[in-house]
């Protein structure tokens, strides 16, 4: 019984609004919550990266997420809210923020509780979805937060890591 137990672990997820809908993204990833603050638009940059901010004399791209999944951009109001998470990419940490609509609570969620994604009925692509978590009124979709941007998005987010990338890069 304790094996069961075991692999069947409870992590606990940050649930946020975006778009009407409810999402999910592991506690793990998440730094902290920012009230909306003024987003500086960077020219040439994905329409899902709507700009950067200033944290704590950092510059940190902000994500739409909203036009990432084919919605409308939307204006800011009192409830938006930029959510700060922690990103894996090419075996590093990366720190983004990501915009929503409001943020809603931390739950908790048993592994036997997400089911895999379904292949129709979301706005979300499969790709960046863990699969749906039950709950009592009815299904959260769980975000896998680590393929929410492709890599030349984030080389696009992230200019610094574009110029190591070409410094890197064989001269022919």
């Amino acid at each position: 019984m304790e094996e069961v137990q075991q692999l069947d672990n409870a992590q606990q997820y940050l649930t946020f609004i975006l778009g009407g809908e409810e999402y999910a993204i592991a506690i793990l990833r998440v730094r902290e919550i920012l009230e909306y603050s003024h987003v500086t638009h960077v020219p040439s940059t994905p329409d899902c990266i709507c700009g950067v901010i200033n944290l704590r004399g950092s510059v940190l791209p902000v994500i739409d997420l909203a036009v990432k999944f084919g919605l409308p951009p939307r204006k800011p109001t009192k409830q938006t809210c930029i959510v700060v998470v922690e990103i894996e990419w090419e075996g590093d940490q990366t720190v983004l923020g990501v915009l929503t609509d409001a943020v809603n609570q931390v739950i908790e969620l048993r592994d036997a509780n997400i089911q895999p994604p379904p292949a129709f009925g979301t706005r979300v692509r499969l790709q960046y979805l863990r699969g749906l978590g039950e709950v009592e009124n009815g299904f959260i979709l769980v975000l896998d937060i680590d393929r929410l941007l492709t890599s030349e998005e984030l080389l696009t987010a992230y200019p610094a890591l574009a110029a190591a990338d070409t410094e890197s890069a064989p001269s022919s």
